[in-house]
């Protein structure tokens, strides 16, 4: 039983997984393009920076292998909507409202815990997170 539940919920992560690696590259490719290569220090809060590089430094200080060498990949997903709303004029022709982004990101998150955290989804979970995803992708219309 546990492994058909593992089965079922390996669709979503796999969407979930998809999902969140092409906002962190829209984030960051998108925050080059219009500000440089130093786009991390002069576009990324600093307590996001620091929250960052603790997650890096505790990683590498538990002796894993190093998942990544970008900084961003260190970001909560939360932190992911902070930057883009700190830095909203270089994603307003991306996106067409900050307060849509704002709403679709939180519920994304909420939705995230349980793919992220090995909970199954509820039936209605499972909806509203496909419902979210069409949202999301009619917000970069």
């Amino acid at each position: 039983a546990l492994r058909v539940q593992a089965s079922e919920m390996g669709e979503h992560y796999e969407l979930f997984y998809c999902l969140e690696t092409s906002i962190r590259n829209l984030v960051s490719e998108t925050l080059e393009a219009a500000n440089g290569e130093l786009w991390w220090d002069n576009c990324v809060s600093e307590p996001i920076r620091t929250n960052a590089q603790k997650n890096s430094q505790r990683e590498l200080d538990s002796g894993v292998t190093p998942r990544t060498e970008r900084e961003i990949d260190y970001t909560t997903f939360g932190e992911l909507g902070e930057i883009v709303r700190s830095n909203w004029e270089n994603f307003a022709t991306i996106f067409s409202s900050q307060k849509a982004f704002t709403k679709i990101m939180t519920s994304l998150n909420q939705l995230r815990g349980p793919i992220a955290h090995c909970c199954p989804l509820a039936e209605d979970e499972i909806v509203r997170l496909r419902l979210t995803l069409r949202d999301w992708f009619r917000l970069m219309e």
